[in-house]
């Protein structure tokens, strides 16, 4: 999430024109039934690009201080349960953003799922694995060290 942050950061214009496209359905099928979601306001969808990044960014701080929490937790001789709180979190905003933001609105709200140019949803479901992956083995982790007396 940190370098996903970064990048749209660092290269700004790359996924704001992303964002501004599937948000526009300029190119999907335009069929008439389906044109009335499209937000073709430039300061709407860089709105919607800023938030996206500011979610992105929260994200990474969240997974990166249950990071920090999981290793003090290893180094203490008394359990840390705020390393679970924070990790599941993070999980849970990840998988929040690409499979309710990207999936869900994006791929089926907008229709980005008929664009040939503007299509993200194979990205997004990577993410949304590696999301429901992480937070499965952070629940392992838990149910595990509940087992030795660890938290």
């Amino acid at each position: 999430m940190t370098l996903i942050t970064v990048g749209n950061i660092t290269d700004f214009g790359t996924n704001q024109d992303f964002v501004r496209h599937v948000l526009a359905m300029d190119t999907t099928f335009q069929s008439p039934n389906m044109m009335w979601r499209a937000i073709t306001s430039p300061g709407l969808a860089d709105a919607a690009y800023i938030a996206i990044i500011a979610w992105e960014l929260i994200t990474a701080l969240v997974l990166i201080a249950g990071f920090i929490w999981c290793i003090r937790n290893q180094l203490a001789d008394y359990p840390l349960p705020m390393a679970h709180k924070l990790s599941s979190l993070g999980w849970v905003m990840q998988l929040t953003l690409f499979g309710v933001g990207f999936l869900a609105i994006g791929g089926e709200w907008f229709q980005m799922w008929q664009s040939s140019k503007w299509n993200g949803l194979q990205a997004a479901l990577q993410h949304v694995i590696i999301a429901a992956f992480g937070l499965a083995l952070a629940h392992l982790a838990t149910k595990d060290s509940k087992r030795s007396g660890r938290t």
